[in-house]
């Protein structure tokens, strides 16, 4: 409307008015009133018409880029626009252009059913692998507009930053990098990830330069051909046997070690256990010998004691007052005499001092002593 130059609001406003009186029969008022609600009807149609023409919305998920055709400051404007009303000159002196500031989505897919409303949808990625294969590649590449000025003054407006942006630069990017891997490379996670990683830096430094900035790059899916998914599977088989056969060898490796670790713990224990009963038979045998000397020690230590006190004991015999001491035993001996008389001198003479003698006198044998 504003891009045409040759547009009267004037004659709109005209047209409007005669379309409103041909529709509707509004009732007879008088003249004040009539006059009153035709100017009203007017103001209200002339600042509709003013609006539009003047005004421009911007939403709140948008960027707006102003171009000035006619003027002092013709061009592209450099500042940039937000949510709100803009004033802007009709009849093509100035332009509001409007670019979307949320998060946009290029789907690379084969099935574009399944894809949500309102997203770009371009065919999926064919990439060929460093063995040869060929792979197509579902792919999901988050981006946003990061300069619009950029962006307008690089690439253009409307939707030009998907046609000639991010589209064009997509599969290249993803082919340099996932390219690099092989057939079975494909199924790493770890590795198609960080293939992917390196496609959208890949891509940012291409698009960085024209005002877009890549957020995300993600897999979803990849197909082979049937003849090489026959081809994968059946190495994959092959390979999990040789896994397992692998793993059966080592399992069997660790039970021969561990049964050669058990028997050699009980080795061990065993040796440990006859070592502890020879170390008990070796005390005991020591006790026993301590035992017997200390027991030996003291039995002689008694013998020499009962040997001191016979020694001890003849010695005191055979020294001053032994006399008297015989005498006194023979005094106890002779008790039990009434009266004897006896010769004192002669060869029958009795000496009762003379112990021996008074032993063969009264024919007295020596006996033991108990």
């Amino acid at each position: 409307m504003q891009d045409n130059p040759s547009y009267n609001p004037f004659d709109a406003i005209s047209v409007f008015v005669s379309n409103i009186k041909g529709r509707f029969r509004f009732p007879i008022l008088n003249s004040w009133l009539a006059r009153g609600l035709k100017i009203l009807s007017v103001l209200t149609v002339l600042t509709y018409v003013l609006y539009n023409l003047f005004f421009v919305y911007i939403e709140p998920n948008e960027y707006g880029i102003k171009v000035i055709r006619v003027g002092w400051n013709r061009g592209v404007q450099k500042e940039v626009y937000h949510a709100g009303l803009t004033f802007v000159l009709p009849f093509g002196l100035q332009q509001m252009y409007r670019l979307p500031k949320s998060i946009q989505v290029l789907e690379l897919t084969n099935f574009p059913e399944n894809i949500s409303k309102g997203v770009r949808k371009d065919r999926a990625a064919h990439i060929q692998t460093s063995d040869g294969f060929f792979v197509d590649m579902d792919v999901s590449i988050l981006y946003h507009i990061k300069d619009p000025y950029l962006l307008f003054t690089t690439i253009g407006p409307g939707t030009l930053f998907e046609e000639n942006g991010i589209i064009p630069k997509a599969e290249p990017a993803l082919k340099e990098t996932l390219g690099k891997l092989t057939t079975e490379e494909f199924y790493n996670s770890p590795m198609r990830v960080k293939k992917a990683e390196e496609a959208k830096k890949n891509l940012n430094t291409e698009l960085n330069v024209k005002g877009i900035e890549v957020d995300q790059v993600l897999v979803r899916y990849f197909i082979y051909s049937p003849e090489i998914q026959k081809n994968i599977e059946a190495k994959k088989l092959q390979d999990q046997m040789v896994f397992t056969n692998q793993s059966a060898a080592r399992a069997a490796k660790e039970e021969a070690e561990l049964k050669k670790i058990v028997q050699e713990g009980m080795v061990i224990a065993a040796v440990e256990l006859e070592n502890g009963k020879a170390y008990v038979t070796r005390k005991i045998a020591e006790k026993d010998l301590y035992a017997r000397k200390i027991k030996a020690n003291a039995n002689l230590q008694v013998k020499l004691a009962e040997a001191e006190k016979v020694r001890l004991k003849n010695e005191a015999l055979k020294g001053i007052g032994s006399e008297r001491m015989v005498a006194l035993k023979m005094a106890d001996l002779y008790k039990g005499l009434e009266v004897v008389i006896l010769p004192s001198d002669g060869p029958h003479g009795v000496n009762p001092l003379n112990l021996e003698n008074t032993l063969k006198l009264f024919d007295i044998r020596k006996g033991v002593n108990p």
